[in-house]
């Protein structure tokens, strides 16, 4: 079969404005919280202020990471429960390494038994990527004076005031590069956001790394691909960053701002064990007369779905075959005092069941 590309190019097409129509929901959901939050600024700073509109994509950002909240911390349990189970994870791969097929058996045989999912902390990522993209989108296209999202469709006022609005002498729709009017306040205040941004990105990576990840991290191929990070991603912004409009440069700022102190939180609360943090982590339970082993197997519990009271002791409650009510087995101590071997006496515990009402009553 002979490679067609009109017809690629019409898949292409097809798939491009099926993505759109998807994205269109979130289009409409972000253009109506930044032209809300410049109608609640624009009394004070003036509609077409730059000041307005960069406040208004503040409180933007800070609506929609807040509202993702629930999405990181079900990663994060996600994320610890796949920590807690990695010495028995090890263990299999000691036991079966030679034999993958059943290597890989066994592992999803741990997780159900664990009530772990390997997938579970990777879907809030999935599902944030599509919100970032649509908050990025309309941004971009109304810093551009391209109106994404319905009320900024039905306003075209507001898409030119954007495009229009500046900020400390610079336009939020302008970009370092090109440098059409030569280097002026555009291209200093776009590129004091992009060494901003970039530092802030170092830095956080460079806090988790040292902070939250335990020595064993940056042994061997893995660990040299982490140090690589370090700075690649941030060496990635220096060239992407000077393209981006400022409008759009300052969600990204607020936008790792919230990442830095939210991680920060996160470090020094629920801590990756065996690292400095969580060492300093377990200093400060014990000064605090709590149990540091109790409070992670809490968390590990509740991030696995099971319960924390392992223990089966005392009551419990067993329905019959045959439409018999419950029954409750009760665990019986007795103690016995009987000669040991050196005719001693000794005290012997024996735990008696009783048996259930339909058992006794075939006696």
């Amino acid at each position: 079969m002979d490679f067609d590309p009109f017809l690629f190019l019409s898949l292409w097409s097809d798939l491009g404005r099926i993505g759109s129509a998807i994205m269109q929901p979130l289009y409409w959901a972000v253009s109506g919280l930044i032209v809300l939050a410049h109608r609640m600024w624009a009394p004070l700073f003036g509609a077409d202020s730059g000041l307005t509109w960069a406040l208004s994509i503040v409180v933007l950002t800070i609506i929609i990471r807040g509202l993702m909240m629930p999405l990181y911390a079900k990663q994060l349990n996600s994320s610890r429960a796949m920590q807690s189970l990695q010495p028995k994870i090890q263990a299999l791969q000691e036991k079966y390494g030679a034999d993958r097929e059943r290597l890989g058996q066994e592992t999803m045989k741990l997780y159900r038994e664990e009530g772990v999912s390997p997938t579970s902390s990777c879907l809030p990522l999935l599902i944030q990527l599509p919100i970032f993209w649509g908050l990025y989108q309309v941004l971009y296209g109304a810093a551009r004076g391209t109106a994404k999202g319905t009320f900024f469709v039905n306003n075209p006022d507001l898409v030119d005031s954007l495009s229009h609005a500046t900020l400390f002498g610079a336009q939020l729709s302008g970009t370092f590069l090109p440098m059409n009017n030569g280097f002026g306040a555009t291209q200093i205040l776009a590129l004091i956001m992009i060494i901003l941004m970039t530092a802030l990105l170092f830095f956080q990576q460079l806090h988790m790394m040292r902070r939250n990840m335990p020595p064993t991290a940056f042994e061997g191929p893995m660990g040299q691909q982490q140090k690589m990070m370090l700075y690649l991603m941030p060496a990635m912004y220096i060239f992407i960053g000077p393209q981006i409009p400022i409008g759009v440069l300052v969600y990204w700022i607020i936008s790792n701002l919230w990442t830095l102190v939210q991680q920060y939180v996160i470090i020094r609360n629920y801590p990756t064990p065996n690292t400095p943090a969580y060492i300093e982590w377990e200093e400060r339970m014990v000064a605090k007369g709590k149990d540091p082993k109790e409070i992670e197997r809490l968390r590990s519990n509740k991030a696995r779905k099971r319960p924390s009271n392992a223990s089966d002791t005392g009551s419990r409650t067993v329905k019959g075959g045959s439409g018999d009510a419950a029954v409750t087995r009760q665990q019986v101590n007795r103690q016995t005092v009987r000669p040991d071997e050196n005719g001693k006496q000794v005290v012997q515990r024996q735990q008696v069941q009783r048996s259930s009402r339909a058992a006794r009553k075939k006696k």
